[in-house]
């Protein structure tokens, strides 16, 4: 497949690939034909069905496994579709890649399973019997189709898991910057728990597993591509900066447009992603090769998390830090607007 053939309005920001860039980042797509070391394979985009490759790769390798595979629903990814089963049938499947994936872990690897409310139980069942379950993480979607008989579904899991209780967590690198609503003070008349800029009062959180400040990729901005199920670089980074080190190896079997290598990259791990699709593995290689330029995470800035639709803040706080009131266009991309009649 090549770029899809549709009218763009000029601020759509979305990646995209011409035929020259899809035959170049073509060549250079890892397709293995049998074991391989880890330097064969390491900072490289597979092009295979994730069932061809898990007998080859070396063992115990990865520090993080981040798995987003096709949730339990009848659904088409440019060339390759998924077909709904019963929820039995998508508790074996999952385990029959999952359970080969256990070799390729460090005894100190986290691991990380999306789902949706269909698909959750049987995410949650099959880790269960793998992995020590750590804790289910809930994400906001931010939008969604409304029901006239249900509950609207704006919201997603992910399981957190680990191989044994000997792993990595980071509780430092992934709090998020909130805007004081309730300034407390002590008996002596200082904040509380927060501090006070010229922008304003802040606090420092701890981060919970209810994620309300993830937007999903669209048209205005630079990560997006046209796969229908594409997770915010933002999200990948409280992962990967959570439960690895620099250095560490992030592996993604299903890894779609990319996200968690260009994250890993950016975040300065090694990264190993399998994707089947080779118009998706070739958006991949793009993406990896914008990260040499632009190493910004959209709503991660200076070390911290910031809440959704804080922009201006965000701004505002680098202004004050630097010496001539400048801003790095780089750090701030384009704020995501809400309105996809421009798309």
């Amino acid at each position: 497949m090549t770029e899809k053939k549709r009218n763009r309005a000029s601020r759509n920001r979305t990646t995209i690939l011409t035929e020259a860039e899809r035959q170049f980042y073509q060549s250079r797509l890892v397709r293995l034909r049998g074991p391989v070391m880890l330097q064969e394979v390491i900072d490289r985009t597979i092009c295979q069905d994730v069932f061809e490759v898990l007998d080859w790769l070396p063992d115990r390798f990865v520090d993080l496994l981040f798995v987003d595979p096709p949730y339990n629903l009848s659904k088409s990814f440019n060339q390759h579709s998924f077909t709904q089963v019963s929820l039995a049938e998508y508790e074996h499947w999952l385990e029959s890649w999952l359970g080969k994936l256990v070799r390729v872990l460090k005894p100190t690897a986290s691991v990380y399973l999306c789902g949706d409310w269909r698909s959750s139980a049987a995410v949650h069942r099959v880790a269960e019997r793998l992995f020590t379950v750590r804790n289910r993480i809930t994400w906001e979607r931010e939008k969604g189709r409304g029901a006239r008989n249900n509950w609207k579904n704006c919201s997603e899991d992910i399981w957190f898991c680990t191989v044994s209780n000997d792993y990595t967590f980071n509780v430092e690198a992934v709090k998020l910057k909130r805007r004081v609503i309730a300034p407390y003070t002590d008996r002596r008349g200082q904040p509380k728990d927060w501090h006070e800029s010229e922008n304003g009062r802040f606090r420092l959180t701890h981060p919970s597993n209810i994620w309300t400040d993830l937007t999903v990729p669209f048209w205005s901005m630079p990560e997006n591509t046209d796969h229908p199920t594409q997770k915010p670089e933002k999200m990948l980074a409280k992962i990967i900066l959570a439960s690895s080190n620099e250095g560490d190896i992030v592996l993604d079997p299903f890894l779609g447009s990319g996200t968690t290598s260009v994250v890993a990259k950016k975040l300065k791990r090694h990264y190993i992603g399998i994707e089947i699709d080779e118009f998706y593995c070739c958006l991949a290689e793009r993406r990896l090769d914008m990260a040499e330029e632009d190493q910004s995470i959209q709503g991660y800035t200076d070390g911290v998390f910031w809440e959704r639709n804080t922009l201006a803040d965000q701004k505002k706080y680098e202004r004050s830090k630097s010496p001539t009131g400048e801003l790095q266009p780089a750090l701030f991309p384009t704020e995501p607007n809400t309105d996809r009649s421009a798309q």
